[in-house]
């Protein structure tokens, strides 16, 4: 039984056969709780996916060129759940010691896969079980900015900002910029409370003053919303709190 409280895992899948990629999204397609973000053909291209969208669990090629899936995985610094995905099934114990979620051998039956989304699924409600508890407990971050740490509290930030590998904490009379990634950061804050309106901007809910169209302001600031993240702001932060029909 799906538990409502828990969102949709947002998934990418990255393998650099066509048939490969249609194949598996067609299966994630069946289970409700899945939700495929894009494919990527190549471990250079999902890292730029990576980079700029949230993303909970990828399904991941071994064999593909110019870098390697295993290569790729071991080179990020905050993975997401992954599913490895190959032919070969001398790569089992490579998978085991980078700790994912499960090992696919291709052809890949739906009940083999049905199987490993379910175990995936298992692992990310107790990391967001874990992140929710964390963070209402204790409303203290530290960042670091070189060999200095700042106490803040996440309920002052107001909205984060992307600046490719740095990030700028915006705060009503002050901003922080630390060497971080956005998913980094987003990985770190309350699901619960901060949501990702842009692949550039990640917003406190609480501090929003007004969404028109595509526009949302905080503190006077006017802060795009993209598209895709609309539809989906409005049914999980608006309506629910909508007085006038």
């Amino acid at each position: 039984m799906i538990n409502n409280n828990i969102p949709k895992m947002k998934c990418l899948i990255i393998d650099d056969e066509p048939l490969a990629r249609f194949y598996l999204k067609d299966m994630a397609d069946q289970i409700d709780f899945l939700e495929v973000v894009d494919t990527c053909a190549t471990a250079l291209e999902a890292n730029t996916k990576i980079q700029d969208n949230p993303i909970d669990l990828i399904f991941l090629d071994i064999n593909m060129p110019y870098l390697t899936g295993l290569e790729f995985l071991e080179q990020l610094e905050n993975p997401p759940l992954c599913i490895l995905t190959t032919a070969y099934s001398e790569y089992a114990l490579e998978g085991y010691r980078l700790q994912v979620a499960d090992y696919l051998l291709k052809p890949i039956t739906f009940n083999r896969f049905y199987q490993a989304v379910n175990r995936a699924q298992q692992q990310f409600i107790l990391s967001e079980k874990s992140k929710k508890n964390t963070q209402l407990d204790d409303p203290f971050l530290y960042v670091r900015q070189s060999d200095t740490f700042i106490k803040v509290s996440w309920v002052d930030i107001l909205y984060v900002e992307s600046m490719q590998n740095y990030t700028k904490l915006h705060f009503k009379d002050k901003s922080i910029i630390i060497h971080q990634t956005m998913k980094a950061i987003e990985e770190s804050l309350s699901s619960e409370h901060f949501f990702r309106i842009h692949k550039s901007f990640l917003i406190n809910i609480t501090h929003i003053e007004m969404i028109s169209g595509g526009r949302l302001y905080i503190n006077k600031t006017e802060l795009p919303i993209s598209r895709t993240r609309k539809e989906e702001l409005l049914n999980q932060v608006v309506y629910k709190k909508l007085i006038s029909k």
